[in-house]
């Protein structure tokens, strides 16, 4: 299925622009290592350009063509972009499958779900205009007080690789939606679907400067974006260790952000359970989108009574998993994103067993695929809490395992790890389930199931996954400014100072 790859620059004040330095960047193929096309490579010049084309749209006609028009008019543009994604959706899709290596059928539903943000999005930017000016309740009958929720400005959104269009409409929409300017830089491993949702903006002609999107190195372009001094606010999604340098640097200025980081989130499954239905949802926790998931529930904590036999369930449903080219009808696993990617999970596997641990399933490359950064589903076994596989983010499709015996043991273990993005309990109990729910130290939960993500609902964690919530009205939030007004309304004279006595 021959894909062509579009040619596109940088996207600048709603114009194609070259980068200043001219560099390229190439895109790799991870299905077929082949380099199939290159990227604009974006610096710190280019991030100027950009940030002065943002502040522009803010300003232009003192607001009212963008920041502070009403909602609705913001709303249309949103819907036609959602229009557009959908009817470039095979295309999308491919482009997407192609430039990152998940599935074609998961790459076509994550533009369904791009298509429904900005949907969602226009609807809240429509409600925001009924919210304005929401009186604030007060003490004193002399005064009278509401509330203004403005754009914070210009927002820097970086992205990662995994969910490259989806996880940059997380942040754009809500950023358009609220009336904020920004400056989204995808990262360079899968930017062409960023790109495309570019040419998408010039085709809604979405005001020029609203929306700039600059591909590019981390270092080069990224850092850059997040240290300006006119950028208002940064939302990045991606590794921890990027994320604290992005907090630091922040911080210099004072500058808010919001940080969706790692994760080793915890899949609990209890004795009481349909084996085979806690088995799919458990490998789906870990091995949709390749295993390139913050959220991925790579650490399963299995009842000791049902220990064995749940893990040769596990095995058999592996066996059934179909690993092959994205573009392949039925592929259910791809490759990792790229070469670095694949050592990184390679490693992690050696080490593993270099620990102690025993490879049950999986653990190297799939015997009929010679080329492309594929990886077998790995399950590992006789984990113990010290070792690398069980504290680290992989971030590649490697499960690991161990038993518990009661429902506190299983807390315990669950909450053992630095992060706490997500969490998963399957039992039938739903008792259980509640208290688990409470105990676990995530910012997100799934009860019976793995993974399932919907736009309405809040998406975050806590501890080192970061701070801040992104989707629901919770993601426009982010972007929003709350201004306080009040007026005083008696026609009495203050009285707090002694008033000049008049002349005579």
């Amino acid at each position: 299925m021959a894909v062509a790859i579009p040619s596109r620059q940088l996207f600048i004040d709603g114009e194609w622009r070259e980068p200043v330095n001219g560099k390229r960047i190439p895109i790799v193929n991870p299905a077929t290592e082949e380099i199939i096309g290159t990227i604009p490579a974006a610096t710190a010049e280019d991030v100027n350009i950009a940030v002065d084309a943002a502040r522009r749209a803010l300003a232009r006609n003192r607001g009212r063509d963008w920041a502070s028009a009403s909602g609705a008019h913001r709303a249309k543009y949103l819907r036609a972009i959602a229009a557009k994604i959908t009817e470039r959706k095979s295309e999308l899709a491919k482009l997407e499958a192609i430039d990152c290596g998940k599935p074609l059928e998961e790459a076509a539903w994550d533009i369904d779900d791009v298509a429904a943000c900005f949907e969602y999005y226009a609807d809240l930017a429509k409600g925001l205009d009924a919210k304005q000016k929401a009186p604030v309740s007060l003490p004193m009958n002399t005064f009278k007080s509401h509330v203004l929720k403005e754009p914070i400005g210009v927002v820097g959104l970086i992205t990662p690789w995994n969910y490259p269009l989806l996880m940059a409409t997380w942040k754009v929409a809500p950023a358009l939606a609220a009336g904020c300017a920004a400056i989204l830089k995808p990262s360079e491993l899968s930017s062409i679907t960023c790109l495309e949702l570019a040419e998408v903006c010039r085709e809604v002609r979405l005001p020029r400067g609203a929306l700039n999107i600059l591909t590019g190195l981390g270092s080069e372009a990224g850092a850059p974006l997040a240290s300006h001094p006119h950028v208002d606010k940064i939302a990045f999604t991606g590794s921890t260790v990027t994320g604290s340098k992005i907090m630091t640097a922040a911080a210099q200025i004072v500058k808010p952000v919001t940080l969706e980081l790692g994760g080793k989130s915890p899949i609990v499954v209890f004795e009481d359970v349909d084996l085979d239905k806690a088995a799919e949802w458990t490998l789906f926790g870990c091995f949709w989108t390749n295993g390139q998931i913050c959220s991925a529930t790579s650490r399963l904590l299995v009842q000791e009574s049902i220990a064995t036999e749940f893990l040769d369930r596990l095995v058999k449903w592996v066996k059934n998993i179909k690993i092959s080219d994205p573009m392949e009808e039925g592929c259910r696993l791809g490759p990792v994103v790229n070469s670095g990617q694949y050592e990184k999970v390679m490693k992690f596997i050696m080490t593993a067993k270099s620990e102690g641990a025993t490879v049950l399933c999986g653990g190297g490359r799939p015997q009929h695929l010679k080329k492309g950064y594929f990886v077998e589903p790995t399950i590992i076994t006789d984990i113990t809490t010290s070792m690398q596989i069980w504290r680290e983010e992989v971030f590649g499709p490697v499960l690991c395992v161990k038993t518990f015996r009661t429902e506190d043991e299983a807390i315990e273990l669950a909450n053992d790890t630095r992060y706490g993005l997500a969490a998963a309990v399957i039992s039938n109990d739903l008792e259980r389930c509640e208290r688990v729910t409470k105990a676990f130290q995530s910012g997100i939960v799934w009860v019976n199931c793995s993974q399932p993500c919907f736009c309405q609902a809040p998406w975050g964690g806590k501890k080192r996954s970061g701070f801040g919530r992104e989707l629901g009205e919770w993601g426009l939030d982010n972007y929003l400014s709350v201004k306080q007004v009040t007026r005083y309304i008696s026609n009495e004279p203050w009285g707090w100072y002694v008033a000049p006595k008049p002349k005579l």
